[in-house]
């Protein structure tokens, strides 16, 4: 028998509640949600479609043994606490455990903490309220929306073309992916051309591009027009205007969980999914020598919000780590975005005062770069200013106008700790002391040839901050959206790249056909908006549920007469079956793609797709061929293997390096495009990728 039993979600969380609280608690978990809505009734939805879709739950099958588990516990102890986790989904959990245990639905038994610290816990223990029945119903809303998507919609596509969903969020998700690829596949890439000059002064070299002719900006659209401002250009170079000002770069905001997703990647190199396992763990608790400790507030959250005393906090931490002149002039408040459930702060160190090199040695090196992350970008958005100092010096031609920017820190504020430049940025960038009417001569001018670029594909990270954008779905459900996708093969991740399939196409061609109002942005949104009413106690759900249900009842009726079954034949490659002749087809695997014989069951022959480069191999001269790891990872061998051990993951070029001879190998980058490395790391040398059809030495001319 114990006083008190507190319920969490997660057993990880349950081990860090009970070491903060005393021997009259006893702490377990649900291990998630316990109950889900029947599949039986009309359709198989679990709601009585004639009852003002009432819905059917029962315990899933696997709960039904930490079902039995809690009702013992709850029969040991006098009061019991729900702790899920501060959101609808937590709230909901709350519901169904007090519902499945039996226990008071009027009673103020939730309790609810935004990070996991024995101070948080022991003041929402201290301060229960009754269920959020509004947050019940929205979160119920959301199930039974998603049910009968999921299962009406499922089922027809399942029926036309062997798809294996359809869903609410997901189908419009499909729609913003499908309409990038059509955006890249219609455009059509113009040429155009940059001219610039290469100085040297007091040595330092810098760099001024061509800008205006006369107060026109310059379009140099080909080679012809190139030329012709070549040799309009003299050999001298004059100062025309120096400006020289101040400017002050300001933090940006404390994470939120899709920045911290999107940084994630782009500093990390994590996927979404990663991010948020590893940010689940830090919030819920890892053993810091003899204590286990909530590092990070909740990771769920549209809000850049923090509280008084976590400001407090910081600004002390910045007084005594950096000292006086780090502190802001005005204490940082940060604005969000229109239409966000702000129910949380953003994600913040629970502990400021636990750095990450005080975390480092009790974490993974995946937990400490991500803590790391957190933990700097929070300090960082409650700091100073940066304070620059920017130069921008024109330089005149004739009529043509050059001109080069740069600036340097003045002083480094929130940038000591965390640096948002990119390589793009012209931070840093020094330029030398020049005098209006100052005469140059340039060590070069040239003329570089470029290409207009499609529109870039959605990486996770960018398909994240476009959900978030445009209102579809919530923190929670980001990630679960992309995997979707890509479990279901609508979508393929490629170098990062979302890029959709030949089933996605078609799935998105019949859902935007038959079902316009699911795959319309605006109205995913607004039901996300209504969603937020619900909670609010702003909107009865079951109106909600009716409006929404009828017409899809009418849209699906429509699609079964009218839309016929639709087969995706597999395509016959030019490779014969080497066991029974047959041509074999190009099929995809959890790997990307592969030949299978046609003849399956009778001839199980498969074998991998080998691409084959046209580079010799720089061991033995033999074949360069692209093949697949286990785990799907392209890489590079050589066809004499295994008599030739030759391999590498980055793709190898033609061109020997002009400096030691090794062989190079591909990159890309954003910034630079292509471009070669070589592969002796004692060399180091690159080289551009780009056509440089106009090199010009004016010294020599």
């Amino acid at each position: 028998m114990y006083d008190k039993l507190v319920i969490v979600e997660s057993p990880s969380k349950s081990k860090t509640i009970e070491n903060y609280l005393g021997k009259d608690y006893h702490v377990t978990s649900s291990k998630g949600h316990i109950r889900d809505l029947s599949t039986s009734g009309k359709d198989g939805l679990g709601i009585d479609q004639e009852n003002e879709y009432k819905p059917k739950y029962v315990i899933s099958k696997d709960k039904k043994d930490v079902v039995k588990e809690l009702k013992a516990a709850v029969k040991e102890a006098k009061t019991v606490y729900l702790a899920t986790d501060p959101d609808r989904e937590g709230e909901a959990i709350s519901w169904h455990l007090a519902d499945v245990l039996g226990l008071d639905m009027d009673a103020d038994n939730r309790v609810v903490f935004n990070e996991v610290t024995k101070d948080a816990v022991v003041d929402a223990l201290n301060h229960p309220r009754k269920i959020d029945q509004n947050l019940v119903k929205s979160q119920e809303t959301r199930r039974v929306l998603d049910r009968i998507i999921g299962f009406k919609l499922s089922k027809l596509l399942q029926r036309k073309i062997k798809s294996k969903s359809a869903g609410r969020v997901q189908s419009v998700a499909l729609r913003l992916i499908v309409e990038k690829e059509r955006e890249i596949e219609a455009f059509v890439p113009e040429e155009y051309w940059k001219v610039k000059a290469n100085f040297i002064k007091d040595d330092i070299d810098f760099v001024a591009e061509l800008n205006k002719k006369g107060t026109k900006k310059v379009k140099i659209s080909n080679e012809a027009e190139a030329l012709e401002i070549f040799n309009a250009l003299s050999k001298s170079f004059v100062v025309d205007s120096v400006k020289k000002t101040s400017k002050k770069r300001e933090s940006k905001p404390p994470f939120i969980t899709s920045t911290l997703q999107q940084e994630a990647s782009s500093k990390l190199g994590f996927k979404a999914r990663k991010t948020m396992m590893i940010a689940q763990k830090l919030y819920e608790g890892v053993q810091l020598e003899d204590e286990t400790v909530g590092l990070i507030t909740y990771m769920r959250t549209d809000s850049v919000r923090i509280s008084e005393e976590a400001q407090g906090r910081a600004i002390e931490f910045i007084k005594e780590s950096y000292g006086e002149e780090y502190i802001p002039e005005k204490l940082r408040v940060y604005k969000g975005k229109k239409n966000i459930q702000d129910a949380h702060e953003a994600i913040r160190p629970s502990h400021i005062e636990i750095t990450p090199e005080i975390a480092k040695a009790n974490l993974t090196p995946e937990q400490y770069k991500l803590y790391s992350l957190i933990w700097k970008r929070f300090i960082a958005s409650q700091m100073a200013s940066c304070a620059l100092n920017t130069n921008s010096i024109d330089i005149a031609n004739g009529k043509y106008t050059f001109k080069a920017s740069g600036s340097t820190i003045k002083f480094d504020g929130f940038m000591k700790v965390y640096d948002y430049t990119t390589e793009d940025d012209e931070n840093d960038v020094l330029l030398p002391s020049l005098e209006e009417g100052e005469v140059l001569e340039p060590s070069s001018v040239e003329g570089k040839q470029h290409f207009t670029q499609p529109p870039a594909r959605y990486t996770e990270a960018s398909f994240v901050k476009l959900l978030e954008e445009k209102g579809i779905g919530r923190p929670s459900t980001y990630v679960p959206t992309i995997s979707t996708l890509l479990s279901r093969e609508y979508v393929i991740r490629e170098k990062k790249n979302l890029i959709p399939t030949e089933l996605g196409f078609i799935v998105n061609n019949i859902m935007s056909d038959y079902f316009k109002q699911i795959v319309d942005v605006d109205f995913t949104a607004g039901m996300e908006r209504k969603l937020d009413n619900i909670e609010e106690g702003n909107e009865e759900w079951k109106k909600v549920v009716g409006e929404f249900f009828e017409p899809l009842q009418v849209a699906i009726e429509k699609a079964e007469k009218e839309i016929s079954k639709v087969v995706i034949e597999d395509k016959v490659s030019d490779v014969p079956c080497d066991k029974c002749g047959r041509m074999m087809v190009i099929k995809k695997g959890r790997y990307g793609t592969f030949l299978a014989c046609p003849g399956y069951p009778e001839c199980k022959n498969a074998k991998p797709i080998v691409e084959e480069l046209d580079v010799p191999c720089p061991k033995c001269g033999g074949k360069i061929l692209a093949k697949r790891s286990k785990k799907g990872k392209k890489f590079f061998g050589c066809s004499n293997y295994p008599n030739c051990d030759f391999v590498s993951w980055n793709e190898p070029i033609k061109e020997p390096c002009p400096k030691c001879g090794s062989y190079m190998t591909m990159k890309f980058s954003k910034t630079k495009g292509n471009y070669a490395v070589c592969s002796n790391g004692e060399c180091g040398n690159t080289m551009p990728l780009e056509n440089d059809k106009l090199e010009n030495d004016k010294k020599e001319e």
